[in-house]
C-alpha cells in the first residue's frame, strides 16, 4: 500500500464506514462477519492506493491463523466498491483500490514508468465536469481523472542516463524539461 504525497483531508460523513457496510449488507440479507470486519478494519486504518495483494500482505497473519481467506478478501472487496466505500481503478492490468467514502473528490498523475499514483484536488476539473454536464443537460454524479504520464523523478533519472546529445522518450530537439505535455 502506497502512501499519498498530498493527502487529501477527510470529509465529515454521518456515519461510519462500519456502519455504512452494515447497512449495505443487511439491506441485502447478509451479515457482518468477524472477517469483514478486519478487512475493513485494515482498509480504513490509513489512506493509500492499494491492490488485493498489498491488503492481504497486511492481513498474512490473519490469513495464516486461517481468520480470513482470499476468496474472503475479494469478495469483501468487491462488496465494499459496491457499497460505495472503495472505489476501484484498472492500472497496469490489475485493480487498485482507493477510499471513496469519507473521502473528498480528487483525481490522479500515474507515472508509467515507477508507477506511482499522485492524488491532486482542482476546482478546474469540477468546473469542466460541471459546464460539460449543463451543455448535454447531463447530471454528474462522479467522475474520474487519471493523466498518464512520466513523473518528476524518472524523467530526471532518464536525462541522466542518457548519452550526451540523446533524449528521453517523448522529448522533442532541445527538450530540457522532460517529455512533451508534462507540466512540473
Amino acid at each position: 500500500m502506497s502512501e499519498s504525497p498530498f493527502p487529501l483531508q477527510p470529509v465529515v460523513v454521518p456515519e461510519s464506514p462500519e456502519q455504512r457496510f452494515e447497512k449495505f449488507l443487511r439491506a441485502r440479507g447478509k451479515r457482518m462477519t468477524a472477517q469483514r470486519r478486519l478487512i475493513l478494519a485494515t482498509i480504513f486504518s490509513h489512506h493509500d492506493h492499494f491492490d488485493a495483494d498489498d491488503l492481504m500482505v497486511h492481513l498474512r497473519d490473519r490469513m495464516a491463523s486461517r481468520e480470513v481467506s482470499r476468496p474472503t478478501v475479494y469478495r469483501t472487496l468487491g462488496e465494499l466498491v459496491e457499497a460505495g466505500l472503495l472505489r476501484r481503478m484498472t492500472l497496469r492490468d490489475r485493480y487498485v483500490y482507493e477510499h471513496s467514502y469519507g473521502y473528498p473528490d480528487h483525481d490522479h498523475l500515474y507515472c508509467q514508468v515507477c508507477h506511482r499514483l499522485i492524488e491532486f484536488f482542482t476546482p478546474l476539473v469540477a468546473e469542466i465536469r460541471d459546464r460539460v454536464s449543463r451543455e448535454h443537460r447531463f447530471h454528474a454524479m462522479s467522475h474520474r481523472l487519471l493523466i498518464s504520464g512520466i513523473c518528476e523523478s524518472c524523467r530526471k533519472e532518464q536525462r541522466e542516463a542518457a548519452p550526451e546529445g540523446d533524449q528521453p522518450p517523448g522529448c522533442d530537439p532541445g527538450c530540457a524539461a522532460g517529455p512533451i505535455g508534462v507540466v512540473s
